[in-house]
């Protein structure tokens, strides 16, 4: 099976987010941060076509394919087999741009308008939601040293059917060859040591940092990752 890696459309983002939905289903993370017995799918369906929107023209937002033969292509809807998502790295000490500002507030206000129109947001503990990002910005600050910034893995989803064949390995190679490149390191993180972590060893990731995520009794440890740039 040949497969290709090509920039989010918008014709891809229903088959993107559902993609997302399925490999998602069983995170640990998005266990602990969504009260399953209030979960909408409809609305999260909702929230990442808006956040879909924004990384078409804010982010790295790639979608992996099975090559179809050209007589057939414009017949048959392409199946989507992955999706990734990466921030751009960002100097800390550069100021945001105003077209950033402006993009990060449209996006802001779509979500809103979400939480209006589902009268909620759909199942998510915003208060553990804040705690993973107050988590996360310690991680952050105690591992990123690199005043150039880093290419940021914000999703990595693999249909269910497609993995085992390589797609994410693609997906990662669509910007860790563009890092090696610049000479620009990358970071992830994953709720999933088993078998993530091992995986991302072989693409070049290395351990950081475990960082914790606690309310109460319940707990969720993501696993934070860098991964140098290679020279040829």
């Amino acid at each position: 099976m040949a497969i290709q890696v090509v920039p989010l459309t918008e014709a891809d983002i229903p088959g993107a987010i559902e993609v997302i939905q399925q490999a998602f289903a069983d995170d640990p993370y998005f266990k602990w941060v969504f009260d399953a017995s209030k979960f909408n799918k409809q609305r999260n369906s909702d929230s990442l076509t808006a956040r879909c929107n924004w990384g078409i023209k804010n982010a790295l937002f790639h979608v992996a394919k099975e090559t179809q033969d050209p007589d057939t292509q414009s017949q048959t809807p392409t199946p989507i087999l992955g999706v990734s998502c990466w921030l751009a790295p960002h100097p800390p000490t550069q100021p945001e741009s105003w077209y950033s500002w402006f993009q990060s507030w449209t996006l802001s206000f779509n979500q809103l308008l979400n939480n209006i129109r589902y009268l909620g947001r759909g199942g998510l503990r915003t208060n553990r939601y804040w705690i993973w990002k107050q988590r996360q910005a310690e991680a952050q600050a105690a591992i990123w040293d690199d005043p150039r910034g880093y290419y940021f893995c914000n999703i990595v989803a693999v249909s269910p059917e497609a993995q085992g064949k390589g797609v994410g390995r693609l997906l990662f190679e669509a910007v860790t060859k563009r890092a090696d490149e610049e000479g620009v390191k990358c970071y992830l993180e994953s709720s999933k040591s088993v078998p993530n972590v091992a995986i991302y060893e072989k693409m070049g990731f290395h351990m950081s940092k475990e960082m914790e995520c606690r309310d109460g009794a319940d707990a969720c440890m993501l696993y934070c990752m860098v991964r140098d740039p290679r020279s040829e």
